[in-house]
Parts: C-alpha cells; structure tokens; sequence
C-alpha cells in the first residue's frame, strides 16, 4: 500500500503543476488584457492608423516602419484580437524565462503575482492592450539582457525565438531600433574593457541580433514599398527638436538673406512645439509636409548642428533628462484619434461597428487617477535601479540580478537619449519601458524576503540558495 501511495503521487504531481500553471497563465494573461477588456476592444492611439494604412497604401512613410502593420494584418478578420493575444502571450513568456532563468523556474503563482502587481503598479497591462509598437520595447530589452547575460540557461529554440523577437521589436519603431543598437554598442565596448562581465558569447549574440534588426526592418519595408529602403523621417524628427528649441528660427534668421528656404516667409508663424508642426495644423502642411519639405528640412538640420554645437548638445541633455521623468500612462488613449479612425474606415471596415461601441470612442476612459499611482511608483523604480545595481553586484550570489538592473538602467537611459535627446520627450516614450524598472524593483523585493528565510551560510542580502539555482538549471534542462 505504502509503494502505491508513493506511486499516485508520483503521478498527481505533474497533473497538478500543469493545473498550476495553466491557471497562472490564463490569469496572467486576462490581468495583461485588463484594459482592452474593459474597454471592448484594443486600445487606439493616434499612431495606430499610420502602421495599419502601410501594407493597403504600399509605401513608406515618416516615423511607420513596415513591419508593425503587417503584425497588425494578422487580427484584422477578429478586431485585432489575436495582436493583443499576441503581445500578452510573449509578455508573459518573457516574463517567465527571465523568472526561470534568475532561480524561479518553478513557481507558477509568483510569475502571476509579479504580473498582477505590474499591471497594478505600472503601465504595463495599457501598453499590452493597445495597438501600438510599445510593448516591443521592454520585451526586446529583457530578451537582449537573456542573450547575453543567461544565454547558458535558455534551450536553443529559445536563443532563436529571443533573437526572432529582438529583431522584430527593432523592426517596428526607428527609436527601438536605435535603442537596440546602441545597447548591442554598449555590450560590445564592455566586453573590451571588462571581459569578467559579459560572458563567453554574450557580445556576439548582441551583435548578431543588432544585425538582424536591421536586415528585417529592410524585408518588412521591402514588404510594404516593394524596394530595400531605411524608415525615412530622421531627419524630421531631429528637425522638430531644434525648432522646439528655438534653432531652427535662429539659423533662418540667419540664413534667410542669402538663402531662398521655403520656410523664411513663416519664420514668424513657426510654432515652439515640435508636435504641433509636424502633426498639427500648420505651414508644415502648406508646404507639402515631408516631400515639399524633406530636402530643405535635411539642409537645415545639418547647418544647425555645425553652427549651434553648444546649443545642440544643452538640448540633447536637457530632453534626455526630462524625458527620464516623463512616464505617464495612456498618452494619446482618447476618443479623437482621427487619423486612425479614417484609416480603419477607409481599409478596414469590418471592424469599425465593434471600435465604435467601445469605451474609449465614448469618451469613456480617464486615466488621471491611474497616473497618480503610476508616475510616482515609475519615478521611485527610477531611483531605486542604482541601489538595486550595487545590492546584487556587490555579492557574487545575487551577480545575476545585479546584471538585470544594470541592463534595464543602461536601457532606459538609451531611450531617454534617443527618444528625448535626439527627438523631443513624450510620456509615451518612457511609459514604454520603465515597467521595467519596476520589473527590477518587484524582483529584488522577493529576493530579499527569500534571503531572509534562507541559512545565513548559503545566501546574502538578494542571493539565492544553491538549491534555487539547483531547480533553476533543472528547469532549463527539462
């Protein structure tokens, strides 16, 4: 009798972990969808029309690489449904690998704890349940962290498909890309400097990833345009951000004498706001925005850098720093996405009686009250990353998280010089990845209330013990 009890729990004990685990998933999934719920249909933003026309108006434009509109093709016959799926489902995947990778392999209710609190805590669950590129960007960061810091831990299929999804993230956003660049950059340079602390491996894998960004953004826009071509608008973002400076008016007023730019006869009517110009209501639009402004745009931007280098490099710091601290949630979840609502009329309209019943087109979604928990949780996640860094780097036990935080700092300042220093700062921009941070700071709390309970001997202040790595390297064996 003794031996068949043994038996019917040897067998009850995958039954019921695979329970656990389903029920985690589907949990974490509905918490991750919470908002698009709620509201009866995937969140819109102002963006999302200027991907979705790409694929039905076959050619490129400013800012809308080609490959979020073909991600976006696939949940058209189900009101984008399967995108959102989609986008929780690698969430929570992402989630797990990296709860599975740092020691946590097997703990299905904590990997739905740690996702419930973000949803709470953070923006996460908005950028999840909307139609937008954003979710990409923290989850190509974490993937890149996997590459090269825990690459020894993944199964092979699971190198290949974090690779697949770091260069779709770059492929989606000219910003991801370019985060994802300068993150390979930054691995490279520490490998040459600090070879203890990029593992064996760990710089190519950036590399070849950073590469792959950049062929599939070429075949997604090859797929679009029907020709190689580079997301065009560069130089029209930059050219925003000196023009909300003040740069631009100064360089026609001192070139207008000599020089016949289209703009020298609105230099007066020229807006201080990089938005309202490019997107608003303004001689931008009268003089054929970026065809009938391209080349001039280009000619400008170049002779203010060289004439303006002290001014060019203030700016540059001063958008990075406020773009640090701009995190807000839902910038541009409103009901008067025009554009948007256009584009689904004119090339998609078999969803559009389902857009329309949905909250946010009744003007139904505030987030001012969400916003006052989550800016300051982001900010105080901001604050805390350099603490985290020097808890778990100081103890070879906890090396692992010191590693984690220290890629999520050094990506969100990326994004804060790219996003805010090179364009002009948006709440949009750092809600996008400071749930990582957040992410960070949920994982150093757990760590350290299990250290507590743990022997003295075996673990430090945000270590682990060698039975949790134990299980954690069985877990990827598995």
């Amino acid at each position: 009798m003794a031996v068949q009890t043994t038996a019917v729990t040897r067998e009850r004990v995958p039954y019921r972990a695979a329970i656990s685990w389903a029920c985690a998933l589907i949990l974490a999934m509905l918490v991750l969808l919470a908002p698009a719920l709620w509201n009866g249909f995937p969140l819109l933003q102002y963006d999302t029309g200027g991907y979705l026309a790409r694929w039905y108006e076959g050619y490129l434009v400013p800012s809308r690489p080609g490959a979020y509109g073909l991600f976006l093709l696939s949940g058209v016959t189900h009101d984008f449904w399967p995108v959102l799926l989609i986008q929780a489902a690698l969430t929570v995947w992402m989630a797990a690998l990296v709860l599975r990778t740092h020691g946590y392999g097997r703990r299905p209710f904590l990997l739905l704890a740690i996702l419930a609190a973000l949803s709470v805590l953070t923006t996460l669950p908005w950028i999840a349940s909307i139609l937008l590129t954003d979710i990409f960007v923290g989850l190509a960061v974490l993937a890149m962290h996997l590459l090269v810091f825990r690459a020894e831990t993944l199964r092979r299929w699971e190198q290949a498909a974090l690779l697949l999804l770091i260069a779709f993230a770059g492929a989606t956003h000219s910003a991801t890309l370019g985060l994802l660049l300068a993150m390979a950059v930054v691995t490279i340079a520490v490998k040459l400097f600090r070879r203890d602390f990029i593992p064996a491996g760990g710089a190519w894998r950036a590399a070849i990833a950073a590469v792959l960004c950049i062929i599939m953004t070429f075949a997604a826009n090859f797929a679009i345009a029907g020709r190689i071509a580079w997301t065009p608008g560069g130089y029209g973002i930059l050219f925003g951000r000196m023009l909300q400076q003040g740069l631009v008016v100064r360089y026609l007023d001192k070139h207008c004498a000599t020089t016949a730019f289209k703009l020298c006869p609105y230099r007066s009517e020229l807006p201080r706001d990089a938005d309202a110009f490019l997107w608003g209501e303004s001689v931008f639009n009268k003089l054929g925005r970026f065809d009938g402004l391209g080349d001039e745009m280009r000619t400008i931007v170049l002779g203010t850098l060289k004439e303006f280098p002290r001014e060019q490099i203030e700016g540059a710091i001063s958008g990075t720093v406020k773009q640090l601290i701009s995190v807000g949630t839902g910038e541009g979840v409103v009901n008067s996405v025009w554009h948007t609502y256009a584009i689904m009329n004119r090339y998609t309209p078999s969803v559009v009686p389902a857009m329309q019943a949905a909250r946010q087109q009744q003007d139904q979604i505030s987030l001012r009250l969400i916003n006052r928990i989550h800016i300051p949780i982001a900010l105080l996640s901001l604050v805390l990353l350099p603490v985290w860094i020097m808890l778990g780097l100081r103890r070879s036990a906890a090396a692992d998280f010191g590693r984690l935080a220290t890629t999520v700092t050094v990506a969100v300042l990326i994004n804060a010089a790219v996003c805010g220093g090179l364009s002009n700062p948006h709440d949009r921009y750092g809600a996008r990845i400071i749930w990582l941070a957040g992410m960070v700071g949920l994982l150093g709390v757990v760590r350290m209330v299990e250290a507590r309970r743990q022997p003295a001997t075996n673990i430090g202040v945000l270590g682990i013990s060698g039975t949790t790595v134990l299980n954690a390297g069985e877990a990827a064996s598995n």
